[in-house]
């Protein structure tokens, strides 16, 4: 717990319990986990736990620049606790997200492409994850 607390307060942030156990568990579960995750992850250690504080929880991180937020679509929002730039690849049958450290030949930030100032960058690709392929009919049913 004091490696959680002196983390964050290297990043500014005031320690509480919430913080350093929401922390533990992206340290703990790097697959992109949703808000829903981590509070079902962590109700258990914390019985008076709300999802509203898990929400303001992440937010703050993310403000703080400590998550990255990753809206995926359809109402889908995970929490990324590795800020460095990466491409995202998300498996179309089991749903995990994973990490992959590929050059893109994308504009970078602060370049400007046709007039507009580019900000931030979010690759994401989609397929089937080595796990999935190799169960029977991973990718059998897969329209390429």
């Amino acid at each position: 717990m004091e490696n959680e607390k002196e983390f964050l307060r290297s990043h500014n942030i005031k320690p509480s319990i919430q913080r350093i156990m929401v922390l533990r568990f992206l340290r703990m579960n790097p697959l992109h986990p949703t808000a829903e995750e981590v509070y079902q992850g962590l109700i258990n250690e914390i019985p008076t736990l709300s999802r509203t504080t898990i929400y303001n929880t992440l937010n703050f991180f993310a403000e703080k620049g400590l998550v990255k937020v990753l809206n995926l679509g359809h109402n889908e929002t995970r929490y990324d606790l590795n800020t460095d730039e990466h491409v995202h690849f998300k498996c179309i049958k089991c749903g995990r997200i994973y990490d992959l450290y590929l050059s893109c030949n994308l504009p970078q930030k602060g370049d400007v492409v046709d007039g507009h100032i580019i900000t931030e960058r979010e690759v994401l690709l989609k397929g089937i994850c080595r796990i999935c392929k190799g169960k029977k009919g991973g990718d059998d049913e897969v329209q390429v």
